[in-house]
This record gives C-alpha cells, sequence and structure tokens, in this order.
C-alpha cells in the first residue's frame, strides 16, 4: 500500500493519496483472480492464436531473410536499412526498371510537391499528394529515420535541412528524396553502399 500510494503520489503530482490508493487495492480485490469460465475460454483460445501467429510470422520472415540472401540486393547495405525495410521497399517499388528515374519512383511513393493553380496563381506547396502506394511511403520514411540516425552523411544533411529552419518531417522528406536518389542508382549499378569521403 506504501509503495502504492509514493507511485500515485510520483505520478499525478500529489493529487492522489492513501484514499485512491485504497479505492485501486479494492478494485483489484473483485477483479484479478475471478472465476469466470467463458473469459477463460476466451483467454485460452486468444493465447493459442497469438502463438500461432507469432510462428507464422517467424516462418515467413525466414523465407524472406532468404530471398534477400538469394538475390543479394545492395540496398541493406546502406546503413539503418534493415531486411524488413529493405524488403518492403522492394516489395513496393517491384522491377525498377519499369521506372526511367527516381523522380518516377518519388511520384509512384507520392513524395513529389503538390501543385495548386488558381487563375493567374500557381505556387508550390509543401505537403504531399497522397496517392501513390502509402506502403512504399511508408517503408521509404521509415527507413529514412534510421539511415540519418546510423549515416554520417544523411545525419549531416538532416541536420542541415533543420539549420535552414526546415521542420523535423519536412527536413526527413527532403532525406527520403536523396535516399530514393540513392537506392535507384544502387539498384542500376548492383553495386553496395559506399560512405562518401
Amino acid at each position: 500500500m506504501t509503495h502504492l500510494e509514493s507511485v500515485l503520489s510520483d505520478a499525478f503530482r500529489g493529487r492522489y493519496g492513501r484514499e485512491k490508493a485504497v479505492e485501486i487495492q479494492d478494485a483489484a480485490k473483485n477483479s484479478i483472480g475471478s472465476r469466470m469460465p467463458a473469459k477463460s475460454l476466451e483467454l485460452k483460445h486468444t493465447i493459442r492464436l497469438i502463438r500461432e501467429l507469432d510462428a507464422e510470422i517467424e516462418e515467413i520472415e525466414t523465407e524472406i531473410n532468404s530471398i534477400m540472401g538469394e538475390i543479394h540486393s545492395p540496398i541493406t547495405s546502406i546503413p539503418g536499412i534493415s531486411t524488413r525495410m529493405g524488403v518492403m521497399i522492394l516489395a513496393e517499388v517491384g522491377d525498377f526498371s519499369n521506372f526511367d528515374s527516381a523522380d518516377k519512383i518519388l511520384a509512384y511513393a507520392s513524395m513529389s510537391p503538390s501543385t495548386y493553380q488558381s487563375g493567374q496563381l500557381t505556387s508550390s506547396h509543401s505537403h504531399m499528394e497522397m496517392c501513390g502506394s502509402r506502403y512504399l511511403r511508408y517503408a521509404i520514411f521509415n527507413a529514412t529515420r534510421f539511415v540519418c540516425n546510423w549515416d554520417p552523411v544523411f545525419a549531416a544533411y538532416l541536420a542541415k535541412k533543420r539549420a535552414e529552419g526546415k521542420h523535423y518531417n519536412v527536413a526527413i522528406s527532403h532525406a527520403a528524396k536523396k535516399l530514393v536518389r540513392l537506392i535507384y542508382a544502387m539498384k542500376k549499378s548492383q553495386q553496395p553502399y559506399r560512405q562518401a569521403a
């Protein structure tokens, strides 16, 4: 009870004390360990389902690792891109020869700035048109965050964009475009990543 009081006091800055601790303890006595056969059966089935899904996920990931080992894609040589993210990007892009430039991949991922037109006014906005592959966009943005953490070149580029006053997400989007252009060049050359001197 003393420990519970202390935790409540620290977590809620003294708003809750012994009275709330007693209330929580009483609620716990009436809820934890109650005998409910239907709920017990439901819980057993849920646990069994979770174990089955975990086994399936493990099997799929083993197969993915095997496939990635066979295709020898240079994409995972980029610091910060895991096999999982690499596979996601490769699967969503598909055949890189279908894209004649990295900008086409950026457009497919809806990572090109949209254009607003009204009468004589034409202006470019920083928001993206969300009409392409959201899975590719997700994979690229998440991969970029990790690459910016692990690779000094990308970390410096992100810091430069932040120093220009850009919001973190905008700066990441610039780094993501740089990453896509790098991936496109690497897939064309089939050469592993070499950090710029």
